[in-house]
C-alpha cells in the first residue's frame, strides 16, 4: 500500500525509483523487432499476414484485414444511446479545443524590402496506433485522430491488432466517429513497420501516433528517421499538489484513477499537512477495498507511488518540475497562484473540481501527454504535430543588393567560394 513519508533521504530514493521506473530497454526485444521489420520491409503482405497469424490470429487473411465502413457503422449504432451521446460529445469537444492550436501561413516585408514567412502545411498521411487486446481505449482513438483532422491531413490511417478477429466495437465505433479513412486488423511491430515502408495493401505514411507495448514502442524508435513519430510512451503518472485546503476522497480517488492503469503507473502527493496525508490514506484504502484492480494496483502504490509530506508549497512545486509529470493537480484553494511557477508538466489540472479524468475523457485537451519525466521538454499532442512549416523568402534585386556584401563576408569566412559567388553574381 501507498507509503507516508517525509524525510529528503527517503524522498531522493523515491525520485531515484521513479527516474527508472518505465525505461525502454531493448533486451531479448530488440532483436526480434528489427527482424519482424525487415520481414516487412522486404516480403510486405506475406510477412505480415505470417505475424499476424502467429500473434493475433491464426484464421487472419490478407484479404480481409481491412474493416469496412459499414462495419464501424453498425458497431456505433449498436452502441447503448448515453455512450454514444458521449462520444459525440467528447468529439466535439477536442475538436474545438483542438481549434484554437491551429496555425496560418504568414508572411511580412522588412526593412530592406524583403518578404519573409512561413508556410504551413498539413501532413499527408498518418498511420494511428491503437492498442488491442485487453486493452480497448476509444478516447485514445479520438484524441490522436481528431488533432490530425485539424490539422487538415488528408489520409488517416488506423492500425489496431484483431485478437481472434475481434476488434472491441468501442474502438471500431470511434473510428467511425473520427472518420478514418482506412481501418485495418494488424497490430504489433508489423504493423509499425508496415505503416513505414507500406506494403501492398497498406500505404506508407508520413508519421506514425498512438501508443503500444514494448515492441511498438520499440518499433517505432527503430523506423524513426523513415517516418516521424510522437513520442514512445512510458507508464502513466500523475503529482498532485495539496495543503489543508484539499478534499480527502477526491484526492485521493484521484491517486487511485492514475495507479490503475498499470503496473509501472506512479501517483505521488505532495501535500503540506501530515493530518491530511493520513486522512487521504485512510479514504486511499477504503476506495481500494472495491477495486475490481488490486492486482495492478498493488503493484503501481507500493513500488512507484508515495504521499510525500512536505514544509510548504514552494518545496512541493520545486520537487514536481524535477518530476516533470504527465498530470498535475492542483489540490488547493488558490491553485491558480501557483500556475506561473509550474515549469514541467503535461498537463494541469486547477482546483478541486479540475479532477484528472475529466481531461482523460471530455475536457477537451489531449489525453497523449509526456511521460516519465520527459515534460521537460516534450509538449500533449496537438495540431503541431501533423503540420510541417516551410519557410517561405522572397528577394527582389534591390533587397538582394542590400545583403550581398554581407553574405560574401560570412561566406568567405567559412570558406565556402561558391557560397560567394552565387551571391555576387546577382550584382550584376
Amino acid at each position: 500500500m501507498i507509503e507516508i513519508i517525509s524525510e529528503k533521504k527517503d524522498i531522493e530514493l523515491y525520485f531515484d525509483t521513479l527516474k527508472k521506473r518505465g525505461a525502454v530497454n531493448s533486451g531479448d526485444y530488440s532483436n526480434v523487432v528489427k527482424e519482424i521489420i525487415n520481414d516487412i520491409a522486404i516480403n510486405g503482405d506475406l510477412a505480415l499476414e505470417k505475424y499476424t497469424k502467429k500473434f493475433d490470429d491464426p484464421n487472419f487473411s490478407i484479404d480481409n484485414i481491412e474493416v469496412s465502413k459499414e462495419e464501424q457503422k453498425e458497431a456505433f449504432l449498436n452502441l447503448d444511446p448515453k455512450l454514444k451521446d458521449t462520444l459525440l460529445k467528447s468529439k466535439e469537444r477536442i475538436y474545438e479545443y483542438h481549434m484554437h492550436q491551429k496555425r496560418e501561413t504568414w508572411e511580412y516585408e522588412d526593412k530592406i524590402g524583403a518578404r519573409l514567412g512561413q508556410k504551413i502545411s498539413a501532413l499527408e498521411r498518418v498511420g494511428v496506433y491503437v492498442p488491442g487486446g485487453k486493452a480497448a481505449y476509444p478516447s485514445s482513438v479520438l484524441m490522436n485522430i481528431m488533432p490530425a483532422k485539424v490539422a487538415g491531413v488528408k489520409e488517416i490511417i488506423m492500425v489496431t491488432p484483431a485478437v481472434k478477429g475481434i476488434i472491441n466495437p468501442l474502438v471500431l465505433a470511434a473510428a467511425y466517429v473520427c472518420e478514418v479513412n482506412h481501418l485495418y486488423k494488424v497490430g504489433g511491430a508489423q504493423a509499425i513497420a508496415a505503416l513505414a515502408y507500406g506494403t501492398k495493401t497498406i500505404t506508407k505514411v508520413d508519421k506514425i501516433v498512438g501508443p503500444g507495448n514494448i515492441f511498438v514502442a520499440l518499433a517505432k524508435r527503430e523506423v524513426y528517421g523513415l517516418v516521424g513519430i510522437d513520442s514512445i510512451a512510458g507508464p502513466s503518472e500523475i503529482c498532485i499538489i495539496a495543503d489543508n485546503t484539499c478534499h480527502e476522497k477526491y484526492v485521493a480517488a484521484d491517486l487511485l484513477g492514475q495507479a490503475e492503469h498499470d503496473m509501472q503507473a506512479s501517483s505521488t502527493l505532495f501535500i503540506t499537512d501530515m493530518e491530511k496525508a493520513i486522512k487521504i490514506k485512510e479514504e486511499l484504502i477504503k476506495f481500494y477495498n472495491t477495486s475490481s484492480r488490486k492486482e495492478i494496483l498493488d503493484s503501481s502504490l507500493t513500488k512507484y507511488s508515495k504521499i510525500v509530506v512536505v514544509d510548504n508549497l514552494d518545496l512541493a512545486i520545486e520537487y514536481t518540475n524535477r518530476v516533470a509529470p504527465e498530470h498535475l493537480e492542483l489540490a488547493l484553494d488558490n491553485a491558480r497562484s501557483i500556475v506561473d511557477k509550474i515549469k514541467n508538466a503535461g498537463a494541469i489540472f486547477i482546483g478541486h473540481y479540475a479532477a484528472e479524468a475529466l481531461g482523460d475523457y471530455m475536457a477537451g485537451p489531449n489525453h497523449v501527454l509526456p511521460t516519465v519525466g520527459t515534460a521537460r521538454f516534450f509538449s500533449p499532442l496537438g495540431v503541431d504535430d501533423f503540420i510541417k512549416k516551410s519557410s517561405l523568402i522572397e528577394f527582389d534585386h534591390d533587397a538582394c543588393l542590400k545583403l550581398i556584401d554581407d553574405v560574401d563576408t560570412f561566406a568567405l569566412a567559412e570558406g565556402l567560394e561558391m557560397h560567394a559567388l552565387s551571391a555576387r553574381v546577382r550584382k550584376e
